[in-house]
């Protein structure tokens, strides 16, 4: 998003009403940067997944492998459904009172992300689900979401916006 400059061209260059120059963003980097981490995602992480369940099936056997994923993906969505209710009271609570439930609200982002890796099947995505779920870690995972935050919105990244 541009903003037009004195003659109506979109301009990367021009600054918007607040005095805030749009840095120039490069769309095949930006388009390559998403394929990689995709790439990341969806082959990566489940060949390490696959590799980890065959030599933990080689261990425990694959009937007990197989359960042991079950009802790790069955406790990850219970605790991810727990942690979600308590948040949600909570930023019911903050709104009630007239705050901003500004950490309830990343709380409740987290808590929803590591419900959707504990429903993945896997020991590495269940490790980081838990993570996640655990609120001593999760209130790491909440800092470096804070400064990623920050940062976008000191590049002045066009896909944030500030009311």
């Amino acid at each position: 998003m541009f903003v037009a400059n004195e003659y109506g061209i979109e301009d990367p260059f021009c600054p918007d009403k607040w005095g805030h120059v749009m840095p120039a963003t490069n769309p095949i980097e930006d388009s390559l940067n998403m394929l990689l981490k995709l790439f990341l995602a969806f082959t990566i992480i489940p060949v390490f997944e696959i590799y980890l369940l065959i030599k933990i099936g080689h261990y425990l056997g694959a009937f007990n492998t197989i359960v042991v994923v079950i009802v790790t993906g069955f406790l990850g969505a219970y605790l991810a459904r727990l942690q979600g209710i308590k948040t949600m009271m909570r930023v019911r609570d903050s709104l009630n009172r007239g705050e901003l439930p500004a950490e309830h609200m990343l709380d409740a982002l987290l808590i929803f992300m590591a419900g959707i890796v504990l429903l993945t099947p896997g020991f590495i995505t269940d490790i980081v689900g838990i993570g996640i779920l655990v609120p001593r870690t999760r209130s790491w995972f909440k800092r470096w979401l804070r400064r990623k935050f920050d940062q976008w919105i000191s590049e002045n990244r066009p896909d944030v916006i500030i009311f």
